[in-house]
């Protein structure tokens, strides 16, 4: 349904403030690569952050760090079947059951379940258990979402689960979000 992944730059910029996010997405050996510098604020708080993600070729996230300007720092890995652990060893069973990871400043890791899961709009609405983390103080924790494809390679709908947000998502050609109604657009 997508095209295959090529390397490739792209950068968003957020509807309301001031921000810039530049991404290179990349296949390499065994899966893909996501590295990104994003900078930006939230509540009139500014923030910069360097965030990496490591995939397999399916899309499963098997590691992701994020290093922030000010010194903290998260970084956690996954068998890619929702089992997640430190960098140390030490099990996360808190998000057992998230396969995919969403940040909360960025478009991008949107595009993370909508490859890896390349719904069509038979399959209806899926819900998923993501691994969330919010860029105000980087303390993740599990958050319920769904997903629904509307047009199979070129349009999705996020929903929050509990219902306060929803957006229509239209993606490339490679499955990566484009505009972000009401909160990115690309540049």
């Amino acid at each position: 349904m997508f095209d295959a992944l090529t390397s490739r730059t792209i950068r968003w910029s957020p509807v309301q403030g001031t921000g810039l996010e530049h991404l290179t997405l990349r296949p390499d050996a065994g899966g893909i690569v996501a590295e990104s510098v994003v900078i930006g604020e939230r509540g009139e708080k500014p923030y910069g952050l360097n965030y990496r993600i490591d995939c397999d070729t399916n899309w499963c996230v098997r590691a992701f760090r994020i290093l922030t300007t000010d010194g903290r720092g998260l970084a956690l890995l996954s068998d890619g079947a929702g089992h997640w652990r430190s960098l140390g060893g030490k099990p996360r069973p808190e998000f057992d059951g998230c396969l995919d990871i969403d940040l909360a400043g960025t478009p991008f890791t949107n595009t993370l379940p909508i490859r890896r899961l390349e719904l069509k709009p038979e399959a209806g609405t899926v819900q998923l258990d993501m691994l969330y983390v919010p860029f105000d103080d980087f303390v993740p924790f599990r958050d319920a979402q769904r997903y629904t494809c509307l047009q199979a390679g070129r349009l999705y709908r996020y929903e929050a689960a509990d219902r306060t947000f929803a957006a229509d998502l239209p993606v490339d050609g490679h499955g990566v979000v484009g505009d972000y109604p009401t909160l990115f657009r690309r540049v």
